[in-house]
């Protein structure tokens, strides 16, 4: 009787702890009617608002999983619309399963800090996975793309909008990365992300950002 008891209580908090891994896993990636900043799909990474000023914001974000591919270039430009049509094959069908998954924002492009002018980077870009692909997404057939998951992190962000072209990336990181130095912020200096929210067909009220991971306690005075 002891055993029996011992046996499903087991069972049983086993399920609990894994339907409580799930629902934490679906958790920052909701619906996008909890975001003004995704206007364009059906669901949207969300966060939470540590602090804010006139200059940037600081958010908390959850570990998340994306779909994620590389590509080298001397310009942002060009390694977006490469890798972006390569993950767009990824959830339209070309992968093991078959499926066709919805698209999701933001799409992040992962940017090295150039050490010199004109040398190469290689940017990699990715997709959110939608909360129903989060544990188990189908394989990739193309051995190029692959998985990442950001860890439970804390960013500095700066936001803009238009097109997130090369230069306006560049100079919005240039802008961040001064406004948080004159405030003796500590941020990973290694990279950064740039951060877009609308597909090419929205012409008005673009929405971008740039991304860098807070390191210790994040500064968000009330004025800079």
């Amino acid at each position: 009787m002891t055993l029996t008891v011992c046996v499903y209580f087991r069972v049983y908090f086993s399920g609990l702890v894994g339907l409580l891994l799930i629902l934490t896993a679906e958790a920052r990636v909701g619906n996008s009617s909890e975001s003004h900043l995704c206007t364009e799909s059906k669901e949207c990474l969300l966060y939470d608002l540590v602090c804010k000023n006139d200059d940037y914001e600081v958010r908390h974000y959850d570990s998340v999983k994306w779909v994620s591919t590389d590509e080298e270039c001397y310009f942002m430009d060009k390694a977006t619309y490469i890798a972006f049509r390569r993950l767009f094959k990824y959830i339209t069908g070309s992968n093991k399963a078959g499926v066709n998954i919805d698209m999701t924002a933001p799409v992040t492009v992962k940017i090295e800090e150039k050490k010199k002018m004109w040398a190469s980077s290689v940017f990699t870009i990715s997709f959110l996975l939608p909360s129903d692909y989060q544990m188990t997404p189908p394989q990739p057939t193309d051995e190029k793309v692959y998985f990442t998951e950001t860890p439970d992190m804390k960013v500095y962000v700066r936001s803009y909008g238009g097109w997130m072209m090369s230069l306006a990336s560049s100079v919005n990181s240039m802008l961040l990365k001064r406004q948080l130095d004159n405030v003796q912020a500590t941020y990973n200096k290694d990279y950064h992300y740039a951060v877009g929210y609308d597909s090419p067909m929205k012409i008005l009220n673009r929405h971008n950002e740039v991304w860098y991971m807070v390191e210790g306690e994040p500064v968000c005075p009330t004025s800079s």
